[in-house]
């Protein structure tokens, strides 16, 4: 493919992009491997530069664009060598019109901008979100004591046992990730992990466990002793997490499938049992932009609100659940308040018997009851993190 030709693909690409982002469709990634797979004679070079033109767009443009043309024109608008590309030859886009529409910048649509900059995320600590996420590791000490051997050098985290490397690293194909030494996980993720406080022997449940990230570290962190439930209302992704326990030498956690809206009933014969219980509630996923830059067309006020609404009842959910004495971790991929310190603040006001507990990290700031990391700050995802103790 030409320079022109991939520019080309790369707006038929970013068009399906934002159709899919108004109407809730899929993610980015999946379209690019879809538009892949139909065109077979796009070499790999191709396909990297288009990718690499698609995400420079997403993250160039605040508001979701017109048009996949006028996103790649933001691009072109300071891209003089990019500018040329558009001369209507071969495969080339059409030239570029006077006065047509180019996509406007920003850090996310106004409403959110503002969201955001309320709960004091503004200037260079708001485009930190829209910088390329690096890729970090953890050491699984349940397949081996030490570091194991590793084909490059990674950089120690905050996060104990953490290693990080640059975007796109390959580490799945290495000897060590199959084996079960590492796995993929994102500092600050490995540092809520951290927050929870698990011991062996310990009962400890992951309300929200999705495919199990977060809950192979707490197997590892409780030397695989005790019980750990991982429970979710997501089929698909929760049966991802048995072969991964077990490349992971996990053998203490049990899966429970939860219905939506009925999770109380589910979990009812655990009640007041556990030590701890995380709660790493859905919701917007301001803190992950970085690897998900669209995730901030597909958010409204109203999603929001549903998003909200579901962590305050999975909270009350998860206070049932915790034993006299013990811990409830709150959890949120956010950087707004409303999913973070307004969130705890509310439970307390519900539930005045309890005690707020902000853990010490080693990383972030102090945001209500809780600590609130940042890409800017702390060069991690976004994360809320606070800890609530039942006396």
């Amino acid at each position: 493919m030409t320079p022109a030709a991939r520019v080309a693909a790369a707006i038929a690409v970013l068009d399906a992009v934002i159709a899919a982002a108004r109407s809730g469709g899929a993610p980015a990634d999946r379209l690019l491997a879809d538009w892949f797979r139909t065109r077979r004679f796009a070499g790999s070079k191709d396909r990297r530069a288009v990718r690499e033109l698609v995400y420079a767009a997403i993250r160039a443009c605040g508001p979701v664009p017109v048009t996949g043309r006028a996103a790649l024109l933001r691009l072109a608008a300071g891209d003089a060598a990019m500018a040329a590309l558009f001369d209507g030859e071969g495969y080339a886009p059409a030239p570029i019109a006077s006065g047509e529409p180019v996509a406007e910048g920003g850090i996310a649509p106004a409403w959110l901008a503002e969201r955001l900059a309320g709960s004091d995320v503004a200037g260079a600590e708001a485009k930190a979100l829209l910088d390329r996420a690096p890729l970090d590791v953890r050491i699984n000490p349940l397949r081996g004591d030490g570091l194991p051997d590793l084909p490059l050098c990674g950089e120690p985290t905050a996060a104990p046992g953490a290693l990080r490397f640059p975007a796109g690293t390959p580490v799945e194909s290495w000897d060590a990730y199959t084996a079960g030494r590492i796995e993929v996980q994102d500092s600050g993720s490995q540092l809520a992990c951290q927050a929870v406080g698990a011991q062996p022997g310990e009962t400890v449940i992951d309300l929200c466990a999705g495919a199990g990230g977060k809950t192979l570290a707490l197997a590892a962190t409780m030397q695989d002793r005790g019980r750990l439930i991982a429970a979710d209302t997501d089929r698909g992704r929760l049966s991802n997490l048995p072969p991964r326990a077990e490349r992971a030498g996990a053998s203490i956690i049990e899966t429970r499938l939860l219905d939506p809206d009925r999770e109380a009933a589910a979990m009812a014969d655990l009640a007041g049992q556990a030590d701890a219980v995380l709660v790493d509630a859905p919701c917007s996923g301001t803190g992950t932009w970085r690897r998900n830059p669209e995730a901030r067309w597909r958010l409204t006020p109203a999603l929001l609100a549903r998003y909200t609404a579901v962590q305050a009842r999975l909270l009350d959910i998860a206070a049932a659940l915790v034993a006299p004495g013990g811990r409830l971790v709150f959890i949120t991929c956010s950087l707004l308040d409303e999913e973070g310190a307004d969130q705890v603040a509310a439970f307390l006001a519900r539930h005045p018997q309890w005690r707020a507990a902000p853990p010490a990290l080693g990383a972030g700031t102090p945001r209500g009851e809780g600590i609130r990391l940042t890409p800017g700050t702390d060069g991690t995802d976004g994360f809320f993190i606070a800890r609530i103790d039942r006396p």
